[in-house]
Order: structure tokens, then sequence, then C-alpha cells
């Protein structure tokens, strides 16, 4: 043990060597690095300038203008102040301005603050030479080359003045100082008429003073950036001489550098060290822990693994895991390890109207019923099953090897452990599930396919009435592709025309003269023809396009409601419409904008926007009805009718469903209903409506039982707006009801034949 504590001593103390050096290299690496692309930022910046000078010039010397007020034969001075020796010195800071003939002779002069005389340019040619020769000759003339990054721009297309013009811009000193000079030929921007004379050539000069390093320091986050005549020195001060074009030097750039490496040196290399030393006390302790550590250690991978594929509530394995079994049963398949007619059973299962149980006893007597519901299942389970929860209340299983007719076998198991109550504190609470089966290969040649096919297989059971099992087959998967198709060309017949709306006629039971409209919607396929919207409807709303179907719907039908100014226009919602928070603020905007009578807009809901109806719900309605919109309830009696709905909710009619209607002359309990309906609508102030109205005799037996409306295709079938026209023209009324004046009026009107209501 102790020449294993000799042997660790040393290569820790070697290895912290080795770290300290790495360390230190590293600080100084990365300040030296910092420095010098600080350097390159401030040689970049210092480009730039010139750059910037040159972009300068070029906007007013490379002007027709310029051409016409600077020729050899005659200058215009007062215009050449004004558009090149006061704009470059006071809107650019130019410190020096000259303009040179075509033979290089000075002819204007420009600096603190008035015209000079040209031959003031003499005191500034020898330093000014090589610039001017280089843009004369449009080679170097003994200076530095500069990049070249200055561009002609939108002066390309001008190609005979960009042929001959010629630009040039270097750091030189002058009269002492570090200074910017550029220089570049003035040229004809638009008429190159003007370019046969010999060009002028503008010369400039911007001396680098503070003000100028300070700009260039400000824009490279350096802010103590200077130049001075010597170096200074001092903590993290780099100092770099600056030479100018001309090789002569123009002093010392220097700036305090971030210096990224400080912190390394001075605070992480002792700290290092620290703690190499520390190490070296701990090493003997460190070895002590070290199988402890280990074992800790490896027994919280196995946790990390195991939590990694384990749903945290339920216990049972999560979907990542399920899909890796799947995946074993697949590769052990293939590879032949299992014989090629094995096969394996996925089942989906849903706990039906688990919301229900979440929203009425609370989250947590889910979370009880999610535990329950396992260990039901994983009883009614073989040892070789394997069971897992995807989340929510879905659950799956996995059975193989299995047979082919094991699904059904499979499909009694989950239905025995659901068919005794589940006791959730305290209360009983009986709960139904539904189950999608696939079989592999039979369903799938792999993961991804025999999965989505036992989710298909589980929607189908869902949509079947829920509390069953359903075994997968090839129709659903067509069914599923036909809805998504059904869906996309949806989508596409918003934008592109293809849905229209009909209108069938309402007509007063007792005038039988038409009253009023529903609005229909109708969509004919460019290819499919007429899709009915039993098709498309429930699709559209599973899919988020409800709401700007039923948009479409209320504009359409508000515009064409113009042309039968008269009428009452119905509107149908749907319970996806109803629910979209922008409904009131669309109908709102609907009126306004097409100018429409909200009072003649009925709008009919169904009983299912009432089943979860709050104070949302409540609110809506109101807020309709404080808009001016009428309300109707839809198909009453179909579904989950309750007369809490009628006292609760003020409607405008009740719309009682076709199903009793034709019922109505075979069925007392149907006739009942309608009289009842009748009578309670009538108390509560509602018309009544009767739908789906097909003969006279049905037309005279609701008139009679208290109906205020009909509807149905007696009268007419929904037909398109221009039909609608014609039929009001010539629609003809059937023969007046008389209002029933005893109760025994209605049942005798019930024995009344076809030929009777003439």
């Amino acid at each position: 043990m102790s020449r294993l504590m000799v042997v660790m001593g040393a290569a820790i103390a070697c290895f912290g060597m080795l770290l300290l050096a790495i360390i230190a290299y590293a600080g100084w690496s990365s300040n030296q690095a910092a420095a010098e692309r600080e350097r390159q930022l401030v040689e970049n910046a210092v480009n730039r300038s010139i750059l910037a000078q040159l972009n300068e010039q070029k906007s007013i010397a490379w002007w027709d203008d310029a051409m016409t007020n600077i020729r050899s034969d005659y200058l215009n001075l007062e215009w050449i102040d004004g558009n090149f020796g006061y704009f470059l010195t006071e809107t650019y800071g130019h410190d020096e301005v000259y303009i040179l003939g075509p033979d290089l002779k000075p002819v204007y002069a420009f600096f603190e603050g008035e015209r000079r005389d040209s031959e003031s340019f003499q005191l500034r040619a020898n330093e000014l030479a090589a610039v001017v020769a280089e843009v004369n000759t449009g080679a170097p003339v003994g200076l530095t080359t500069r990049p070249n990054t200055f561009e002609i721009g939108d002066y390309q297309f001008l190609s005979a003045g960009s042929r001959r013009a010629r630009w040039g811009g270097h750091i030189l000193k002058v009269n002492g100082h570090a200074a910017v000079v550029a220089a570049m030929t003035i040229e004809p921007n638009i008429d190159m008429n003007l370019a046969r004379a010999a060009p002028h050539m503008l010369v400039s000069v911007r001396f680098m003073d503070e003000e100028l390093i300070k700009t260039l320091g400000e824009s490279l986050l350096l802010p103590d950036l200077a130049l001075r005549p010597a170096p200074i020195r001092g903590d993290g001060i780099v100092a770099h001489e600056f030479i100018g074009d001309d090789g002569a030097s123009l002093g010392v750039l220097s700036w305090k550098t971030r210096r990224p490496g400080h912190v390394l040196l001075t605070v992480i290399l002792p700290l290092v060290a620290l703690g190499i030393v520390l190490a070296l006390i701990a090493a003997f302790n460190m070895l002590r822990r070290l199988r402890r550590a280990s074992n800790e250690l490896a027994a919280r991978e196995a946790s990390a693994i195991y939590q990694a594929k384990h749903d945290s509530l339920s216990g049972l394995p999560n979907r990542p895991h399920f899909v890796e079994r799947l995946g074993e049963f697949f590769a052990a398949r293939g590879s032949g390890e299992l014989p090629a007619g094995a096969r394996a059973i996925v089942a989906y299962i849903d706990v039906d109207r688990f919301k229900d149980i979440n929203d009425t006893l609370g989250h947590h007597a889910g979370d009880q019923l999610i535990k329950v519901v396992a260990e039901r299942l994983q009883a009614r389970l073989r040892p070789e099953d394997f069971l897992a929860r995807f989340g929510g209340d879905e659950f799956a299983i996995l059975c193989a090897p299995a047979n082919a007719d094991g699904g059904a076998a499979l499909g009694r198991r989950v239905a025995r452990a659901f068919a005794s109550p589940f006791v959730i504190d305290g209360q009983n609470v009986r709960v139904t599930a539904s189950v999608g089966i696939a079989i592999a290969p039979d369903h799938g040649q792999s993961v991804d396919d025999v999965m989505r096919h036992a989710d298909i297989a589980l929607y189908e059971a869902k949509a079947q009435g829920r509390d069953r099992a359903v075994h997968f087959t090839m129709e659903m998967a067509k069914a599923v592709e036909e809805r998504r198709r059904i869906e996309v060309d949806l989508r596409a017949a918003l934008d592109t025309d293809q849905l229209s709306l009909h209108y069938q006629p309402l007509v007063c039971a007792r005038t039988q003269h038409i009253v009023g409209l529903e609005a229909l919607l109708r969509w004919r396929h460019p290819e499919r023809g007429d899709i009915p919207p039993g098709a498309f409807i429930p699709i559209a709303e599973d899919s988020g396009l409800m709401p700007a179907l039923g948009e479409w719907i209320i504009n359409r039908a508000m515009i064409d409601s113009k042309r039968w100014p008269d009428l009452e226009m119905s509107i149908n919602l749907s319970p996806v419409q109803f629910r979209h928070v922008d409904l009131e603020a669309l109908l709102r905007r609907a009126a306004l904008e097409h100018e429409a009578d909200p009072s003649r807009f009925i709008l009919e809901i169904t009983e299912g926007v009432l089943l979860d109806a709050g104070e949302r719900t409540k609110s809506m309605l109101a807020a309709i009805r404080a808009m001016g919109f009428k309300t109707a309830l839809d198909d009453f009696g179909t579904g989950f009718s309750s007369l809490a709905y009628l006292s609760a909710y003020k409607f405008d009619k009740i719309k009682i469903d076709r199903a009793f209607v034709r019922g109505v002359a075979k069925s007392t309990v149907s006739k009942s209903i309608v009289q009842a309906v009748s009578t309670l609508g009538k108390g509560l102030g509602m018309d009544i409506v009767a739908e789906g109205v097909e003969s006279e005799a049905e037309a005279l037996m609701m008139a009679h039982f208290g109906c205020t409306e009909l509807q149905g295709y007696l009268f007419s079938k929904p037909i398109p707006a221009d039909a609608l026209d014609k039929l009001l023209e010539s629609y003809d009324p059937l023969q007046p009801i008389a209002a029933p004046t005893a109760p025994g009026a209605a049942s005798a009107a019930a024995s009344a034949t076809p030929s009777s209501t003439r």
C-alpha cells in the first residue's frame, strides 16, 4: 500500500506540474493572441479610415456638376468652396483640401476654414507627392500597399468613367503628424461627354489627431487607444509602433489590452497550485474512499438507467423502453433467433374519459387511478408480456412471441381488468378502456409502422364508441389517409373558391310564407365532385380548420343576406367554433364590415356546446345576444337534452330534430315529445322550428302541435343563392293552416292523411 501511495503521490505531483505549465502557457498565449487580435483590429480600423475618406471624396468627386465647375478653362471658386472646401472639412472633418489640374499643378486649396492661395499646396507637395503620383500613374510609387477595399458601387454602369477613374489612399507623415491622405480623379457620373476633358484630381488630408484616434478606439471597444510620440509602460499596456506607408515612424499606438489570460495567471494558477498540494494531502483519503465511491456511482448509474426507461408515477416501462423492446423483437426475427413465423402483438390502451376523473375528483385521484390500472393490467398479463405507460392515460402492451389470434385473447384480458370498479379515495369509480391492436409483422415491417397502426386502431376504437378492442385493418389506414387528404384539400378549398353556401327556406307554420333561411356549407371538389358536410366538418373540427371555416361562412352569409333583406338568416356554429376565443370579435367585425343588422341573424348551436358549459359559455351567449344576434338550440332531443338548458339559457328558437318529425305519425312517444317541447318553448317565449318536414301531413301536424316554423324538403332542399332568387319569385305557399282552438285538435291532426292538407 505504501508503494502505491508513493507512486500515486509522484503521479499527482507530475500531473500537477504539467497542469501548472499548461495553465501558465494558456494564460500567456491567450494574452498574446488577444494583443495580436487587437493589433489587427487597429490596423483594420486604420484601413477603414482610408476607405471612409475615399468614399467621402467619391460623393462629390464623381459628379457631373464637379466636371462642369472645375475645368482647365474655368473654375467656379464659390461653387468649389461650398461643395468641396466647406463640405469636406465641416461635414467629414478633412483638414486640408486641394485640387490639382490635369498637369498636376494646384488650382485650389482650402484649409483652416477658408480658401487659400492654390500655391500653398507647395508646402505639402513633397509630402503628398507619392500619393499624387500613384493616382496619376495608376501604379504604386514606393508606398506600402494597403488592401484595396474601395468599391465603385453605383458607378459601375458608367463604363467610360469607371475605366479611367483612379484613386489612392495612404497613411503618411504630414507636417510632422500622422495623417490620412486620399486622392482621386474628378469624373462625371452621368454625362460621359464630360469625360473627354482630362480629369482634375482631388486631394484631401485628415490628421490623425486625438479625436480621430478616439473615434477609432471606441469603434473597437478600446476607449484608451492613443497615438503617442513614445511608448509608455504600464500593467496590460500594449505599445505598437505606428509606421506610415512611406516608412516614416508616426509614433506609438498604445492601448490597454483585455488580457483574457490574466485570471488564469493571477487567480487560477495559484489556486491550482494550492489544489495540487491539497490533492497530495488528500491522496491517501481518496484511495481509501475510492472503492466506496465507485460502488455508489455504479448504483446511481443503474438507478439513472432505470429511471430513463420507466414511468415515475406507475413504475412501468416508458415509451422509449417499449420501442427498444419492440425493436429487439424485429432484430431477433431478422437475425434468425426467432422463427420466421414469429409474431408480436402491440396493443395501445386508452382509459376512456380519464379527463372527467381529473376534472371531477382532482388530479390526485387521476394519479391514483393510473397506479391501480397499471396494477390491474399487470395482474392480467403473462409473465413474458411487456406493459408500458406512454403518459397521461395511455398504456401499451407487447406480447412477443404470440399467436396470430392472440390479439382477441389480449383484448378480453384487458376488458376483464376494467370489469370491476376501481376504489379511488374510498369511492367506487367505473371506467372503461379503448384498445387498438396491431400484429407484427402482419401490420408493419418496422417499429414505427406497427406502433402507428396500433394507434390508428385505437383511434377507430374511440370513434366506434369506446369500451372495445379493435384490430387494425388496412381500411383503417386508408381512412386515416383519406382524412388527411380531405384536410389538405379543405385547406386549399378555403383559398381557391371551392366552397359555397346553399340556403334552405324556413316557412311560417301558419301562413306557409317563407320567413327565413338556413345557410348550409357545400364543397364541390374539382376532382371528386360534391363532398357532403358530414365527411369534412368533423375533420375540420379535429384539425383546427373550423375557426377559419366558420369565419368564411359568417362573412359569406352576411354578404348574401343583402339579397333578401326581409328574411332572417340562420348560421350554424360548431362547438369548436363556439369555444374559439375570437368568436365575439369576429361577429362584431363581420357585422360592421358588411353593414349587417345582427337582429336578422340566428346563430344555431347544438347541445354539445352546453354539455361543458361554464361561465365562459354563459358570458359568450350573453355577449352574442347583447350585440343583437338571436340564438337557437339546434337538434333538440338528439343528445343529452335537458330542460335545464331552456331555463338556464335564453334562446330565441328551439329546433326539433327531424327524427321526431318523421316518427310523429307512428310513435306516440315522438308525438308527446314534440307537443311537450312546443308547449314548454312557447311558455318561455321561444319559437319552435320543426326540421325535416317532407310531407304535407307532417307540416299540418307540426303546425297543430304548436310549431311556429317549418323546414324541410317539402318546401325546398338547400339550393344556391341564384336558385333561391328564382324560388322566391315563383314560390306558391301551401294552404294556410289555422291555429288549433281546442286540445283535441292536435290529436285529430295526427290522424290526417296527405290528401286532407290541401
